[in-house]
């Protein structure tokens, strides 16, 4: 095991963790909320330094990313555990198994080994996505700082519930993030997540002030966070506190873990977001989950224009010239479009 990063030592063998936004105390011989980080005799050791259990080359698309490095592969990888408990999570069997006293498991791999791999398969990027990055930051800081040294850029995909600290070392190395704005409701946060709502509102002002490339998604769930007050609230959101540059993704529910019970969100209301989101001045909304759909495509928020078309996470074609639309002249916000 190697000993953790962003902890304070306290009395009696306790711990402070640091390192995300619930900033648990953990006693002598305990785990964190995350189940990754272990308190042993007043030190605090990280159980997935380099217990690598998810690992592909993605299209940056899946990310979903659709307005950085577009039409790039990235490098993706995970260990197990997170620092929610999300009852509708898709990616349950890699990320709860640690809060649920199982010991986590992966294949050994250092920062050298993932960074040459990514060079290897031709990647631009290095996404560190799948689970919650930020409890395995003891190996996404020294990844990332590599991968910059050898000219990659680094992504992560994130529930946005890290801390200050953490948000303070990753700043220089992160280009890029998806941050899950899961719902505008403090009891949703609570209930359905085991979080709070306001550290990840925080959180996403200050990515924007450390000039990190920003999309937002929500995965809209039928009944929990779909109601046209909360989806009209976090469009204002993002529109008056980031911009209405930031891309904001609506994603389609899918049954899974302990919300089987719940259908798939309907085409229907995923379009009513995007209405709510482009209501509200968001210049990209994107629908999420429903290949083929027309709002996967970009369009110029000029003169209204298809300027890349999609369908899935493939990239179909594009009107784009120099970063501009090639119809108006209109610069298409981005990273290297």
């Amino acid at each position: 095991m190697r000993e953790a990063q962003l902890y304070k030592t306290l009395t009696d063998h306790r711990v402070q963790c640091r390192l995300c936004s619930h900033f648990c105390i953990v006693a002598d011989g305990a785990a964190g909320t995350c189940g990754v980080r272990i308190n042993r005799g007043g030190k605090f050791f990280t159980l997935v330094d380099d217990k690598v259990a998810a690992l592909g080359v993605d299209p940056v698309e899946k990310k979903p990313l659709f307005h950085f490095l577009p039409a790039t592969s990235t490098l993706s990888f995970a260990t197990m555990g997170c620092n929610l408990r999300c009852s509708f999570c898709q990616n349950f069997s890699l990320s709860q198994p640690p809060r649920n006293g199982r010991e986590p498991s992966g294949r050994s791999a250092t920062p050298e080994q993932l960074v040459q791999s990514a060079l290897d398969q031709g990647c631009k990027s290095i996404s560190y996505t799948y689970s919650e990055p930020t409890i395995f930051f003891e190996l996404m800081e020294p990844t990332a700082t590599l991968a910059m040294e050898k000219g990659l850029k680094n992504i992560m995909v994130s529930n946005g519930f890290m801390s200050p600290d953490c948000l303070d070392r990753l700043g220089p190395i992160i280009h890029a993030a998806n941050i899950d704005l899961k719902s505008f409701s403090e009891d949703f946060y609570k209930d359905q997540c085991g979080a709070r709502l306001a550290p990840v509102l925080d959180n996403l002002k200050r990515i924007r002030e450390l000039g990190w490339w920003l999309e937002v998604t929500t995965l809209i769930i039928p009944g929990l966070n779909d109601s046209e007050q909360e989806l009209a609230a976090i469009a204002g959101f993002i529109a008056g506190e980031m911009g209405v540059e930031v891309p904001w993704h609506v994603s389609r529910f899918h049954p899974d873990f302990e919300k089987q019970d719940i259908g798939p969100t309907p085409v229907a209301t995923l379009e009513r977001a995007w209405a709510i989101g482009e209501a509200a001045g968001l210049q990209y909304v994107y629908t999420g989950n429903v290949p083929g759909h027309d709002a996967e495509s970009t369009r110029c928020p000029g003169c209204g224009a298809v300027v890349v078309s999609r369908r899935g996470f493939a990239v179909t074609g594009s009107r784009l010239k120099n970063g501009a639309c090639a119809g108006c002249g209109m610069t298409i916000a981005g990273v290297g479009l």
